[in-house]
Parts: C-alpha cells; sequence; structure tokens
C-alpha cells in the first residue's frame, strides 16, 4: 500500500486555471469534465486525477479499495484559494472504489462522502464512488439529427411516465427489478405497440433510499447503479432513439437527502444547503435546499444537467418540485422563513439560477425541452427569459389534473353541478406551454388507482376511464400518463413491486389499452389534434355549457380547415339519441374513433361510421350533425 505524498503536483493535473475561476464565478457548466476521479497519465504513470470542492476543509484525501481507506496515504493539494482539493494516485484503475476523508477545520469534524460529481457509485445501500469513464458508441445518429422536429412545441407527445424498479419485473428471480438492458427491448416494443412518443423516466440519479423513487438524489452525475452501469443505461436511452421514442429525465434540483455520504454538511460547513433551516431546510421532505446563491452550487447544478444532455443524449428534462423553488414561504408558517431584500416571498437567486438553466441549455441544446412541475399561478414559467419568463420550455398543468380528476370522482347524476371543473382551464389554457398530466401521484399514498377513482360498477368504471383518456386527448396541451393506467390497473401502484400486467388476460383491461392505442395513434396522425397545441387557433368550443346533460363539444384546429376534428362527449350513462352539434362545414362527417366501440370493451352505440351535415344552423354555425351519443363516450368525426 503506498504511504508516500502524491507523486504528481495538483498544478499539472486537470483543472486550469481558467476552470478554476470559472467554477467559482459560478459559470462552470461541464465541471464533470474535469472535477471528480478521471484516469489519466501523467509522466508515464497510470492513475487516478481527483478533485473536490471543500473550501473549509483543513485537509482532504482520497481514500479507496486501492490503499485500504487509509486516510493518510493519499492526501489531496489545496488549489490556490479555489476551495478545490486536487491530486493523482498512481496504478488507481476502472472500478475502483473511492470516497473523499474530509477533516474540517470547523469542531474537529471528520467524514467520508461520496464524490459528488462520480459519475458512476456502488449499488445502495453500499455508498462508495466508483472510477469510471462514459466512453460508449452511439448508434442513434438518425435520431439525433431529426429530433428538433421531434421534440418540438408542433410535434406530438404523449409521454409514458415510467419508475424503472416496478414497471417489469423478473418473479422467477426473487422479483429483481429488470436491468437498464434487459428493459430495452421491452419497453421499446411496448410503447411502439402502444403509440407513445416519449418516455419519462422517474430520477435514475442515484440515490440512497428506494422508496423515495429517485427524489432524494445524491449522485447528481451518475444513473442508479441498480439496473447496471451507465453504459448500460446509454444502451437504454439509444435503443429507444432507435426505435423513435423520445426519452425525458425527471431532474431534482430542488432538495438533497441528509445522508452522511451526500452533499450535507459537506466540509463540516453548510456548503451546499442554505446555514440557517428558515432556508435551507424542506419541512415536508426533511431534506436540505440547495443555496442557489452560491456560484459554486450554480456551477454543480449547471453541470449536472448538462451531463444528461451532453452524455446521455436526453431529449429533456423535467423539472421537480419548481414551486419549492420559487417561494421562500413554500409549505412554511408566519415566523418559519426569511424575506428577500424587497420583502417579498420570491426566491430571488432561484429564479435566477432557473433562468440561468433554460437559457444555457435552450443555447447548447435547442432541439431539447425543459418542463417544470409547477403547481401554482406564478406568471410565464413557459415564457421566453428576454420576456420576463421563466424559460422553461413547458409546464404541467397540476390545476387541469385535479379538477378533471375531481369531476370524473362524481356520480354522473351530480355531475351537471360541476360542469365547469371540465371547462374551467380553458380561461388559462394558453398562458403556458402545458403538459396535461395524470402522474404517479395521483395513484400513490393511499390515492388508489386511477380506475379506481371512476365511479359505478366495472362497466361504467372502464368507460368512464376511457372517456377520462378522450377528454384528455381532446384537450389542447401536450399529454402525460403514468404507466398502469393506460390498462386500468386496479392496485395502487407499489415502487417495490412490478405492474399488474397479469390483468390483460382480461377483454376491460385489453380493452383500455387499445383505445389508448387509438388514441396515440389519433393523436399523432391528425395535424389538428397536436400542431397548434399551445396556440389558441386550434380550440374552439362548439358548446360548453349543455351541463344539463352533462355533454361538451369542441373542434380542434391546424392551420388549414380540412384538417379539423369534432370532438363530442358524453359524461352520463344515458345514451344521448339525435343530439344537434353544430359544424362549420356540410359533407359526410366521418367517425374516426368512438370510445364505446365493442373493440374496447363498449356497447358498441355509434353512428354507423359517420354522420352527415344537415342544413340547419346549430351553436351558431350553418351546419349540423345530428348524432348518437354514446353512454359514457366520446366520439371523435373528421370532415371527408
Amino acid at each position: 500500500m503506498p504511504d508516500s505524498p502524491l507523486v504528481v503536483s495538483a498544478r499539472s493535473l486537470l483543472l486550469s486555471e481558467q476552470d478554476l475561476y470559472l467554477f467559482n464565478e459560478g459559470s462552470n457548466y461541464r465541471i464533470y469534465e474535469k472535477m471528480g476521479a478521471h484516469l489519466i497519465t501523467r509522466s508515464g504513470q497510470s492513475g487516478g486525477c481527483f478533485s473536490v470542492w471543500a473550501p473549509n476543509a483543513h485537509q482532504v484525501s482520497v481514500v479507496g479499495s486501492f490503499n485500504d481507506w487509509a486516510p493518510q496515504a493519499h492526501r489531496l493539494e489545496p488549489r490556490g484559494s479555489s476551495g478545490i482539493w486536487e491530486g493523482f494516485v498512481p496504478g488507481v484503475t476502472k472500478g475502483a472504489l473511492y470516497k473523499f476523508h474530509i477533516e474540517s477545520r470547523r469542531h474537529g469534524y471528520r467524514v467520508d462522502k461520496a464524490d459528488p460529481v462520480g459519475l458512476l457509485h456502488e449499488k445502495p445501500p453500499r455508498t462508495a464512488s466508483v472510477m469510471w469513464d462514459l466512453e460508449y458508441e452511439w448508434g442513434d445518429r438518425e435520431w439525433m439529427e431529426k429530433r428538433a422536429a421531434r421534440n418540438s412545441l408542433r410535434a406530438p407527445h404523449s409521454i409514458y411516465e415510467v419508475h424503472l424498479g416496478s414497471w417489469m419485473r423478473v418473479p422467477e428471480e426473487h422479483n429483481r427489478p429488470l436491468t437498464y438492458r434487459e428493459t430495452a427491448s421491452r419497453l421499446a416494443e411496448y410503447l411502439s405497440r402502444t403509440g407513445f412518443t416519449h418516455v419519462e423516466f422517474l430520477p435514475v440519479m442515484e440515490h440512497p433510499f428506494y422508496g423515495s423513487w429517485g427524489y432524494q438524489t445524491t449522485g447528481y452525475f451518475a444513473p442508479t447503479s441498480r439496473y447496471g452501469k451507465p453504459q448500460d443505461f446509454m444502451y437504454l436511452v439509444d435503443y429507444l432513439h432507435q426505435h423513435g421514442i423520445g426519452v425525458i429525465l425527471d431532474w431534482v434540483p430542488s432538495h438533497f437527502p441528509s445522508d452522511a455520504h451526500g452533499l450535507a454538511y459537506f466540509d463540516g460547513t453548510h456548503l451546499y444547503e442554505h446555514s440557517d433551516s428558515r432556508q435551507g431546510f424542506h419541512p415536508d421532505w426533511k431534506t436540505h435546499i440547495f443555496n442557489y446563491g452560491r456560484n459554486e452550487v450554480r456551477s454543480f447544478l449547471m453541470s449536472s444537467a448538462m451531463l444528461w444532455l451532453d452524455k446521455y443524449h436526453i431529449d429533456g428534462l423535467r423539472v421537480d418540485a419548481v414551486a419549492s423553488m420559487l417561494y421562500l414561504d413554500y409549505s412554511r408558517k408566519q415566523g418559519e422563513w426569511i424575506p428577500n431584500k424587497y420583502g417579498g416571498r420570491e426566491n430571488l437567486d432561484a429564479i435566477d439560477f432557473l433562468r440561468r438553466f433554460n437559457q444555457e441549455v435552450y443555447k447548447e441544446h435547442p432541439d431539447v425541452q425543459t418542463i417544470a412541475e409547477e403547481s401554482t399561478s406564478w406568471p410565464m414559467v413557459s415564457k421566453p427569459v428576454y420576456l420576463g419568463g421563466l424559460g422553461f420550455g413547458m409546464k404541467w398543468d397540476m390545476g387541469w389534473m385535479h379538477d378533471t380528476l375531481k369531476y370524473f370522482q362524481n356520480d354522473p347524476i351530480h355531475r351537471k353541478y360541476h360542469h365547469n371543473e371540465l371547462t374551467f382551464r380553458m380561461i388559462y389554457a394558453f398562458h403556458e406551454n402545458f403538459v396535461l398530466p395524470l402522474s404517479h401521484d395521483e395513484v400513490v399514498h393511499g390515492k388508489g388507482s386511477l380506475i379506481g377513482k371512476m365511479p359505478g360498477d366495472e362497466w361504467q368504471r372502464f368507460a368512464n376511464l376511457r372517456l377520462l383518456f378522450a377528454y384528455m386527448y381532446a384537450q389542447p396541451g401536450k399529454k402525460l400518463l403514468f404507466m398502469g393506467c393506460e390498462f386500468g390497473q386496479v392496485r395502487e401502484w407499489a415502487h417495490d413491486s412490478s405492474l399488474d400486467w397479469d390483468v390483460l388476460q382480461y377483454p376491460v383491461h385489453r380493452g383500455a389499452r387499445s383505445w389508448m392505442e387509438q388514441l396515440n395513434r389519433l393523436y399523432r396522425s391528425e395535424p389538428a389534434m397536436h400542431v397548434l397545441d399551445n396556440n389558441p387557433a386550434g380550440f374552439e368550443w362548439v358548446d360548453c355549457n349543455d351541463n344539463a346533460t352533462s355533454t361538451i363539444s369542441l373542434l380542434r384546429k391546424s392551420e388549414f380547415s380540412k384538417d379539423t376534428v369534432l370532438i363530442v362527449c358524453n359524461f352520463t350513462p344515458v345514451p344521448r339519441l339525435g343530439y344537434r352539434v353544430g359544424v362549420p362545414a356540410d359533407g359526410y362527417w366521418r367517425e374516426l374513433l368512438n370510445s364505446d366501440a365493442s373493440e374496447y370493451g363498449g356497447s358498441g352505440i355509434g353512428n354507423l361510421g359517420g354522420a352527415h351535415a344537415d342544413a340547419e344552423p346549430v351553436h351558431g354555425r350553418p351546419y349540423s350533425l345530428r348524432l348518437t351519443l354514446p353512454p359514457l363516450g366520446a366520439l371523435f368525426l373528421k370532415r371527408e
């Protein structure tokens, strides 16, 4: 075991003076290229170059499998006043385990920390970092060259939200999750079959507590080793791209856990988090909040975002819990928060960080999207920074999700008194570029499954579910659906078990999935259903006021009138015979989809393929259709 000082001076290693300056300035957005741990050759010797930011440390050394974890074996050297410690350890090879042993100037604090910029960490519950690289030969050139069109706001986005550990498991092998590579072919085939355009993974970044689903991140630069190595995750992304499927990642710059090996109290001080708990501790999640006003923290977080886009070819980042970042009083009572310098509750540093994040992402990767999970009425979340916005590409419409699910939980006989819950979102629908989510948050913590929220007997519950999906796709905005909801899983989602794939042996579940397949195909193939998702010109009510029959009708449009699609929804189990709906043109309107078709588990009530428009003005339009509206059903029609 070596017990001598480092053989190569830190001044001749990876980090240049310019790198250090930019890091301390808060504008080094790719620290993963040189900080952390890298295999290099210096003076004819191969080994590992290690560096870590610990400005309040008295001494830092690297400990690992190569020196019997001895704190005095390989000490790092400070790089001037940058707060970074760096050094070279000869003989270190790929796969070596390591941590940083930090001796603080404060209180005699000593701790072994995982590498904050580590590219790979041990499989939890073990916590060491692993010397690794990101070499990989990509095969998705065609996707990358064309993805600007696939990720455009004018393109269809039908997003399938997935938790990798519970989408599918291997019951004959102790119910273990699939690996990244095992997931690739299965997931690509499933998404191609069901017609989704993108998959969104709950956080894949390394996290110690599996029950956090990844939302309590410790390894901001590493995919979790639970399912494989970095190259295995690259293979998954690569495979999906080669099958025409975009990949979005949940990213969590809002908070981090207090695990001893993680970022919290890193060098004996509150380095990444605020020292005052009124700013630095989240009361709901018992986690730490990043200090966005610290330059080096901005460099750290920005570099994490860039890594996933640069090295993993990710097509979008969905930023979690944005509201908790924006408001200093988020989930706090009076006296439990500190106002900003103007006396307000807005977190000015977080606002500045989010704007920088979005500007930098779109500057470097104009063909991706950033998506905000933001649950308040904060203005212009998805508007450009130069207009005063936060700069996100899209925002989740949480209000639509809550209003719509609340409406559907009503017995149909009472729905006429809650009609506004269906229609209210159109007051604000074009204030932002919205994604309509039916997410994992709605099927956990005792909320039950999506199908479980639907009233009535089994037939009515599945009819309601198909109608819910139809209304979701009728509305302007991109779509997101959590795994298992597409086939009506009855059991609440559990992160430690597989989806209930066996229920697909039953016709009602197969019918629900077949309906989702057809909705996705219609959404993708009809320009009116997606091109103007974020433009008022793409939507028009026909009749939103028929609360007496709990019926609505609307038009979805593109720039060309020939593309117009009429959608009519009946939210009661009573068929409506001879129901008049105004249309803008005469001719034959063909029934593109009917959620009550027998192939989806419906009763088969419909219009025998379509209807001819009569010269009878209705709803302020010169022509009208006389339709049969199926019970708890939706019709999609288009003029031939």
